[in-house]
């Protein structure tokens, strides 16, 4: 007599991470995941920090002014205590939350969940950002995306700030900030 063996199939977590300068894309790259996720009918949690309420105070908004439904929270622990019942969680601008999140990142990540992250690689001195650079030695893909340099076409990596505001954490727009290349970046000032 032969007998099956019982398979048992759990579901497996996993992290991606969406990085690139400001105007490259990954808000909309991100909005663009979750709702195939939606799509194919799948539980799907949206998070963004309290913070950012450039376009909108509750929606996660693109450049182009794609949208999506989000929950603004305070701190990486509320993602954690809020998504656990999704089968994806969708988190952006995760340069700007605190040194929980690769935690909570890969504990969603353990039991099962699709967690996609969105954010700056690097600050606007061109130096690793928040809590990006764990995220991205973690995660087991890793998108990097690119902007136009605003200065010579190139391809651009680096968040230029067009003001002399000093403070790590400044949220703006095109008013304060421009996409550029490596070139471009280090000459700085002397290209206004």
């Amino acid at each position: 007599m032969f007998i099956e063996p019982a398979i048992q199939f759990e579901r497996r977590g996993w992290i991606e991470v969406i990085s690139g300068s400001m105007f490259s894309g990954k808000t909309e790259e991100l909005i663009r995941r979750l709702r195939r996720a939606q799509i194919a009918n799948l539980r799907v949690g949206i998070f963004k920090p309290i913070t950012d309420d450039r376009y909108h105070r509750d929606n996660i908004v693109s450049h182009d002014e794609n949208s999506i439904p989000s929950i603004p929270v305070p701190h990486a622990k509320s993602i954690q205590e809020q998504a656990s019942t999704v089968d994806v969680v969708g988190i952006d601008e995760a340069q700007f939350f605190d040194e929980e999140l690769p935690l909570v990142c890969n504990a969603l990540a353990l039991q099962g969940t699709r967690v996609i992250v969105a954010g700056l690689d690097m600050d606007y001195l061109g130096k690793p950002f928040g809590q990006m650079p764990v995220l991205l030695s973690m995660a087991e893909y890793i998108t990097k995306l690119h902007a136009i340099c605003m200065q010579c076409g190139n391809i651009a990596n680096y968040s230029y700030r067009k003001t002399g505001n000093a403070a790590l954490f400044l949220i703006g727009d095109k008013d304060l900030y421009e996409p550029r290349c490596r070139n471009c970046y280090e000459k700085g000032d002397l290209l206004k």
